[in-house]
């Protein structure tokens, strides 16, 4: 295994996540748009037929009807939350590998890394919940084809307080954290996984080409989210309930879904998803590892 690299100071990895992170939304939320509209449509009445069916079929439905602006519809939100659930999210990372270390050299095994991710997903929880409450529900609500109820992600954050108090806005943090501590544990160990197998003996991480680092960032998105489908399905039906409609929580939502639509509901969105996850996590590392080169030459002490 290639010698892992030097750690990162906290201030750094600060803005080399959140760069990372804006790198992502920024190359995702579109297919992130048509992977949650896909996922909450609603089943078809006897005879009617489904409102998109596909990933192809929503595209254009929402281009047609919204323009390219709809396929951008609530990014404010996980824009405003990628820098410190980034930076959250690597601290936490670093902070489970390095809780695993004997000695500051230790090259830690892969389980230990998976362990490490799954620490990192439950630091992101308490920004990630929230946020993705307040995504979902602007996504969806020009897809209905009702009143436009909320004006923007502040309003969306008012209306839910004022209806539900706090637990309105983190409505679906079990399923959050049932989504991202097992993803975040398969994510940062097959980016380390593929770092490692791509780097030539004797070379370093940091030496890695822009192609490598793409691949390896793409591919973890890829392995993240074929651990993450089936949860993330559960959580954006239930965040985008109406409210009292699972008394019993994701329980509910799960019984619901297999008897009305079988275990394939599970999967739904998983085109728009695998369509998504390589060019964003491609564009998330890419953007970290360049910020972290770049930080480093600016403050090479920091």
């Amino acid at each position: 295994m290639s010698k892992q690299p030097a750690p990162i100071s906290p201030l750094k990895n600060f803005f080399a996540g959140g760069f990372g992170g804006v790198c992502l939304v920024l190359a995702g939320h579109p297919l992130d748009t048509i992977k949650v509209r896909l996922q909450t449509q609603p089943v078809p009445k006897d005879g009617a037929r489904l409102l998109y069916t596909g990933t192809v079929d929503c595209f254009k439905k929402t281009l047609a009807k919204e323009g390219v602006r709809g396929l951008y519809k609530g990014m404010l939100a996980p824009v405003i939350g990628v820098t410190p659930m980034f930076a959250v999210c690597f601290f936490g990372f670093g902070i489970g590998k390095k809780l695993q270390q004997k000695t500051p050299d230790d090259v830690l095994t892969y389980p230990q890394l998976f362990a490490a991710g799954m620490l990192a997903g439950v630091f992101t929880t308490a920004i990630m919940a929230p946020g993705e409450r307040i995504k979902c529900l602007l996504q969806i609500q020009a897809s209905t084809g009702g009143q436009v109820k909320y004006a923007g992600p502040m309003d969306c954050v008012k209306q839910l307080y004022r209806q539900s108090g706090i637990r309105g806005i983190y409505k679906g943090t079990a399923l959050t954290l049932m989504r991202d501590v097992p993803a975040s544990g398969m994510y940062f160990m097959s980016y380390e996984c593929l770092k490692n197998y791509l780097t030539p003996a004797g070379k370093s991480h940091n030496e890695l080409s822009v192609p490598s680092i793409l691949f390896a960032g793409g591919m973890a998105g890829i392995f993240n989210w074929a651990v993450a489908i089936p949860p993330d399905v559960l959580k954006s039906r239930f965040q985008t309930a109406p409210e009292g409609t699972y008394p019993n929580g994701f329980r509910d939502v799960l019984r619901e879904l297999i008897r009305q639509e079988g275990v394939a509901s599970l999967y739904k969105g998983f085109n728009a998803v695998m369509l998504r996850a390589f060019p964003a996590n491609a564009a998330c590392f890419l953007g970290f590892e360049c910020a972290i080169k770049f930080l480093n030459w600016l403050a090479p002490g920091l």
